[in-house]
């Protein structure tokens, strides 16, 4: 399997799931993006069936000629059909990828002229209510500052506690495990003496 394939397909499945959770979270830039990679993604993944439909085509031509050659008895009629199948189906192959190539383009630029219409609105909506928009910012912005706060006071009361439990833990690891631990000592010690004197 060609891996713009396998590419092709994540990125449609990542495109997709970006593309939901910026529409239920309402942020369209997010959804664009998403249906933007969706549609990449499904470009890219026709281009990887194509190359695969040729790839499999020249084996089957590749076959046939060595099993031409090996078999000489078999006529070269069988031959040729065997070559001009193989060939057809990558031609097949080819003028299915050019043909949906032009309908993933025409999602592409649909997809981009939703987007664009609806940053429009956003944008014209954001003005024609400043007022709204800044008090959402400023609930957003004083939910964080509290729940910072609170973190950081709670960082604060309990960090001997944290120290503590964290010694514990790695004493009971390297009791456990001391090859381990020795092994992880030494990697991260090369990889300090790598960054204070570089390679070279």
């Amino acid at each position: 399997m060609d891996k713009d394939r396998i590419t092709g397909a994540a990125k449609e499945v990542g495109g997709k799931v970006q593309g939901a959770a910026g529409n239920l979270t309402g942020d369209h830039k997010t959804e664009l993006e998403g249906r933007f990679h969706e549609a990449s993604g499904k470009g890219q993944s026709t281009v990887g069936q194509a190359k695969d439909a040729v790839r499999d085509a020249a084996g089957n031509a590749s076959q046939a000629a060595k099993d031409a050659f090996n078999n000489p008895g078999a006529s070269a009629g069988q031959a040729k059909d065997a070559v001009r199948g193989a060939a057809g189906s990558a031609a097949g192959a080819a003028k299915d990828a050019y043909d949906n190539a032009g309908s993933y383009a025409g999602q592409a630029k649909e997809t981009v002229r939703n987007a664009a219409s609806s940053a429009a609105e956003t944008a014209k909506d954001a003005y024609n209510n400043p007022d709204r928009y800044v008090g959402q910012a400023k609930d957003a912005v004083q939910s964080a500052a509290s729940v910072a706060t609170d973190y950081a006071q709670d960082a604060y009361n309990n960090s001997g506690q944290y120290i503590r439990q964290g010694s514990d833990v790695v004493a009971q690891q390297v009791e456990e495990n001391p090859l381990v631990a020795l092994l992880i000592a030494g990697a991260v010690g090369y990889g300090l003496a790598l960054l204070i004197h570089g390679r070279g």
